[in-house]
């Protein structure tokens, strides 16, 4: 079954758009993106849903977020520029662009950029809570415990 939209005219650019408007709303989602600041880089939440979110994160040269785990939501992480360095549990691995990560629920994980240029990735969450309060710190450089 071929799901494509043809578009021909910038009618039909209008119409399209406004139809995936109305399914954004009757899924849950929304698409404003707002950036926030943290000691490591910042984060953009591109997408939000019911049970999912979708992120944007860039993490500054030589930073690292916390140590942490989350009780609630299970991450994948796929990096589109830099590397990062990867801690999963008692496992690192080092990724490049490209490659991507899956972090369950409840595993204990940090990402760093131990690169000389930003890293950016993108994070899917997945879960039936999605709050910034789900995060259980057990290391972090910024005095966040």
């Amino acid at each position: 079954m071929n799901k494509s939209v043809k578009i021909t005219s910038p009618v039909e650019v209008l119409d399209h758009a406004n139809f995936s408007h109305s399914v954004d709303k009757e899924v849950g989602v929304s698409t404003n993106v707002e950036r926030f600041h943290r000691p490591w880089g910042f984060y953009e939440t591109l997408m939000l849903g019911k049970r999912f979110q979708v992120k944007r994160i860039v993490v500054w040269p030589g930073r690292k977020l916390s140590l942490q785990c989350h009780l609630h939501r299970a991450e994948t992480w796929v990096v589109v520029a830099g590397c990062a360095k990867v801690t999963i549990d008692v496992e690192t691995k080092l990724l490049s662009e490209n490659d991507f990560v899956r972090i369950p629920l409840g595993e204990v994980h940090r990402m760093e950029n131990p690169g000389k240029t930003p890293m950016h990735l993108i994070e899917v969450q997945s879960g039936v809570y999605l709050g910034e309060d789900d995060i259980i710190r057990y290391e972090d450089d910024y005095g966040r415990i």
